[in-house]
């Protein structure tokens, strides 16, 4: 049986979230700032369907250690229970590795603690959820706390970042040949650079991107011709488009749109 506080929206009668851009400075390295508080006291634990992008995540929890979470290639579930909340940052992708000296590649699909990479982390970052405005004050809180910690430049970094903004952008790409064309390099040396500095491979990034477009299509709430949508996306027919969603997501398009 399926959790009913799943479905249609209901998951938001006991949790809320909100996001917030990080300062001019920062936004080479920061996709944006993120947070989520629930009270699930009296009710049962509760199994959060976590979709994957790929960023690295750095997160501060009121019930566990900060955590640097690499990107997840398939669908995570998080038991939420009793109350509390959690602040994120959701870096850009292509540029985490010159925080981390070494390639993406190691933490996907794995966690690490934050004081691995970041010593000091504050606790104030948590005591801006209490504030009236909770995305300004989680805002300041982490502009202040990765001023603090900027590393050094990494150009090569920045350009990987410069095509995930691109595939991101661009419906149009939906092969890796495409993207080494587009980009000018060899497909090793390209699979080699998204190791390096994204943690998943350009393929898996293309898909991702496309995928999100079913979703930003569910989000408008009007009829999809799935057939259409799918000769749209590159798919061959629309049972390849609904293994590739239930294969990233973990469940069909029909099941996920259920939740919204």
């Amino acid at each position: 049986m399926r959790d009913r506080r799943e479905l249609a929206g209901a998951w938001s009668d006991f949790q809320s979230h909100g996001f917030a851009a990080p300062a001019r400075g920062l936004s080479g390295l920061v996709a944006r700032y993120w947070w989520a508080r629930w009270d699930l006291r009296g009710q049962p634990d509760y199994a959060q369907l976590i979709v994957p992008y790929p960023n690295v995540q750095l997160t501060f929890s009121t019930d566990g250690p900060a955590m640097i979470r690499g990107v997840c290639r398939g669908r995570v579930q998080r038991v939420l229970s009793g109350r509390a909340a959690v602040v994120g940052v959701a870096f850009r992708p292509g540029v985490f590795r010159r925080f981390l000296g070494g390639p993406v590649e190691s933490l996907t699909d794995r966690s690490l603690a934050a004081d691995a990479v970041f010593p000091h982390v504050p606790a104030l970052v948590m005591a801006a959820l209490d504030a009236i405005d909770p995305a300004e004050a989680v805002g300041a809180a982490l502009d202040g706390f990765l001023a603090a910690h900027q590393p050094e430049a990494d150009p090569v970094g920045d350009e990987v970042a410069l095509w995930v903004d691109e595939i991101a952008g661009s419906p149009e790409l939906r092969r890796v040949d495409q993207l080494t064309a587009r980009f000018g390099v060899s497909e090793r040396h390209l699979q080699r650079l998204f190791a390096e500095h994204v943690g998943v491979s350009p393929k898996w990034v293309l898909r991702r991107f496309r995928l999100h477009e079913v979703t930003e299509r569910m989000a408008a709430r009007a009829p999809i011709d799935w057939a259409a949508l799918a000769a749209d996306l590159g798919y061959a027919d629309q049972a390849h488009l609904t293994r590739d969603f239930t294969g990233m997501f973990g469940e069909p398009p029909t099941a996920y749109a259920a939740r919204y």
